[in-house]
């Protein structure tokens, strides 16, 4: 099968929408553009999907070059067979096509090419073929004594053949095959504290009850870890039934030293295996013949199998993560935006006190300070009087609190504070998250290069509420905070998927070229690093882009460049109004057909009056429409919609942020009560909800909602607003326990 042929069928789409999305990709066309402007080239699949095409053709053609390079190898050897070739055709997986290809694989010096150098190897076949001879084990091994060879004796002939046998086994493709489907179906991950981790431990707990010593130093780094792994001591699950939260959890507790890892298997089960594959006949070499299977298994298959499969465990559970990020990254980012607000940024902080930046509606900063209202100043009166008269002379709206160190403080300051002023404002804690990151990089410097590291940290946590997205693109995805593992990914993989996250949001968005950074540019279809910042460059010395056409004028931004990346880039409040849509312009004379059909202008869309369009097009038929203005029916569809509301932001449709005006304890909480939170990450076990106590509460995946769902991210998101119950707390270890489902239950009744 041709691999466009497996990709239609793996994707369940037409060859035809294969064939197309192989050709413009292998054209260099991106995906944001595909998915939006190509549409009847595929049918209208979305961006996630044609990357996880565009991934299956990478691994498929790796696959294939793998193929081509194991079939010359061989057939330089003399050894390519019809059989072996037919083998080759028929496997599905890299892993299958290496098993094929061990027998022929240069090795290393193992006991069997030391035994087969020595001459053995005809010994070795007459063990296989167990043919009725008339000489004893010993008279056999006799014959193959061979002095220069250094075979002194029939017992060293005898263990060499042995073991040329036992790789010949082990390197059988069918039966490996065999026996790992078994092990994945049938065996046991299982785990224990090493035993020098538990005597810490419990060394560290003696010392702890005998108050000799104070909490600190009855504690260290590694007892805490020990404590941390004590779920896994003793543990054993299936294979098959391992979620990838547990695996990533032991692979951790294993590299740093904690747990000690091995599968459990039914051994009798593999060598019955073997067995079938390799009849034993009653003859002088039954019992030989079942040492050498059992050292086959034991000392050469499973170790393999055993690496192999704990390998796919990892790669498995490192995807299910990468995918969690990814799915969690994405709402963060397509967040409501808090338009036309001037906010306060509130970076909380204990001796080197609490950095504020005040950012205007476009969020230029307008004014800085730093107060000192917790410990170990608590300056209170001082920091009030501060923050009032930076709220009144630039009428703030809102004051955004970054949630780390000193943020419940901090929270309780500025509850406090906004009551007393004349001035309506509420406030909101995010995540700060990878802020400290941006402002130690190197953009940061170049973006506040008067500014030290902590006020631009002050500028990020309230641009982060001002605009998630246009802040959020200028840090380091894997630093954002929602995700789990993601320092133990493959960062290659990670980077890229997150990375394609960061791209479809930032184009299904659309970006004001003429306000935006250089750090948001780059991650526009079409462009780069280079061509952001000469975009920038050209802006400020020519001044705002005028049209989309002007674009063509950026140094090195040349025809394909402009293809792919001009329907995402907006010109506001110029003389075409298209400029201001994701109207892509080889569609702008056909848009504009469409309008005069209707006997509309650029003037009704500028004005709003075109309210009816979809109707009307409708009424009219929108295959005729289309194949009147020469496109395809999603295209004309897009359109439409865009000419309904040009210069829209797709994230308005979002859930915005709750701002509060009051501030709640851990320590004011109550089983029963039923408070509104926000969904802050969403993991393979359940969610973190943040419900305004500085410490987010669990939501298990069984207290999501009545009905089976795989995951959590089935019914919740990043940033949805969520009604919880309280149905646990644990004040000393900070824990709270929450359920969607009774809350649903209560309101219900």
């Amino acid at each position: 099968m041709e691999i466009f042929q497996a990709l239609a069928a793996e994707f369940n789409i037409k060859e035809e929408y294969s064939t197309n999305l192989i050709n413009l990709l292998d054209e260099g066309a991106t995906i944001p553009f595909i998915a939006r402007y190509r549409k009847e080239m595929h049918g209208s699949l979305d961006d996630q999907i044609i990357r996880n095409f565009a991934d299956r053709l990478t691994y498929l053609r790796n696959f294939e070059d793998r193929k081509k390079t194991i079939v010359k190898t061989i057939d330089e050897q003399g050894k390519l067979t019809d059989e072996i070739v037919k083998k080759l055709d028929e496997a599905k997986t890299l892993t299958e096509l290496e098993d094929i290809y061990r027998p022929f694989k240069p090795k290393r010096q193992t006991r069997a090419t030391i035994a087969i150098a020595k001459g053995l190897e005809p010994l070795a076949e007459i063990f296989m073929a167990q043919k009725d001879v008339s000489k004893s084990l010993e008279e056999l091994g006799s014959e193959f004594i061979n002095e220069e060879k250094d075979v002194k004796s029939a017992e060293e002939a005898i263990a060499g053949a042995k073991d040329i046998v036992a790789e010949k086994i082990s390197d059988d493709s069918d039966l490996r095959k065999e026996l790992r489907e078994f092990l994945q179906k049938t065996a046991f991950l299982c785990s224990a504290l090493k035993q020098e981790k538990k005597a810490k431990k419990e060394k560290v707990a003696v010392i702890d009850n005998s108050n000799k010593f104070e909490e600190k130093e009855g504690k260290d780094t590694k007892s805490s870890s020990a404590d941390t792994y004590a779920t896994y001591d003793g543990f054993k699950q299936e294979v098959s039934k391992l979620p990838s939260h547990r695996i990533l959890a032991i692979n951790r507790g294993e590299n740093e030293g904690f747990l000690k890892v091995s599968l459990d298997y039914n051994a009798e089960k593999c060598e019955e295996i073997i067995n079938k594959n390799y009849k034993i006949k009653d003859s002088i070499f039954t019992e030989l013949l079942k040492e050498v299977h059992h050292d086959a298994f034991d000392r050469l298959i499973f170790p393999s199998l055993e690496r192999e499969i704990r390998s796919e465990l990892t790669d498995n559970a490192n995807e299910q993560a990468i995918k969690n990020f990814e799915i969690n990254l994405k709402p963060l980012l397509m967040e409501a935006p808090l338009k036309g607000k001037r906010i306060l940024g509130f970076d909380p902080g204990y001796r080197m006190g609490c950095k504020l930046a005040v950012i205007d509606e476009n969020g230029t900063v307008l004014d800085t300070s730093v107060i000192y209202p917790t410990e170990p100043f608590k300056k209170m009166d001082e920091s009030k009087r501060i923050m009032t008269e930076l709220i009144s002379k630039h009428k703030v709206d809102v004051i955004s609190i970054g949630n780390g160190t000193a943020s419940k403080e901090s929270e309780i300051f500025v509850a406090n504070l906004i009551k007393t002023l004349a001035r309506k404002v509420g406030y909101a804690v995010v995540s700060e998250a990878g802020a400290s990151v941006y402002s130690a990089s190197k953009l940061g410097a170049e973006e506040f290069p008067n500014f030290n590291v902590n006020l631009r940290s002050a500028v990020s946590i309230a641009r982060r509420l001002q605009d998630p997205l246009a802040e959020l693109i200028k840090i380091d995805v894997k630093s954002i905070g929602v995700g789990q593992y993601q320092h133990d990914m493959p960062q290659k993989r990670l980077t890229e998927v997150l990375d394609g996250v960061v791209e479809d949001c930032v184009n299904k968005v659309g970006v004001d070229i003429n306000t935006a950074s250089p750090s948001l540019l780059k991650r526009v279809a079409g462009l780069n690093e280079g061509i952001a910042k000469n975009i920038v460059t050209y802006r400020e010395e020519n001044g705002a882009f005028k049209s989309r056409n002007e674009i063509l004028k950026v140094p090195k931004l040349g025809a394909k460049a402009y293809e792919q990346c001009a329907g995402f880039l907006r010109v506001a409040g110029g003389n075409e109004i298209l400029d201001n849509t994701s109207v892509h312009p080889e569609s702008y004379s056909s848009a504009k057909h469409l309008l005069k059909i209707f006997k509309l202008s650029e003037e009704d869309v500028k004005n709003g009056n075109v309210s009816k369009l979809p109707e009307l097009v409708e009424e009219y038929g929108e295959a005729k429409a289309a194949k009147e203005v020469g496109i395809g029916v999603p295209t004309l569809s897009d359109i439409v919609s865009e000419l309904v509301k040009p210069g829209r932001d797709i994230r308005e449709e979002a859930e915005h942020l709750e701002l509060r005006t009051d501030v709640l304890g851990m320590e004011d909480l109550k089983e029963g009560m039923v408070l509104n939170g926000t969904v802050r990450n969403v993991i393979d076990f359940g969610a973190f909800v943040d419900i305004g106590v500085h410490q987010d509460g669990l939501v298990h995946i069984s207290e999501i909602c009545d009905r089976y769902i795989k995951h959590p991210s089935d019914e919740l998101t990043v940033g949805q607003i969520v009604k919880v119950k309280v149905i646990s707390l644990d004040l000393n270890k900070k824990r709270i326990g929450l359920s969607i489902k009774k809350a649903t239950e209560e309101e219900q009744n």
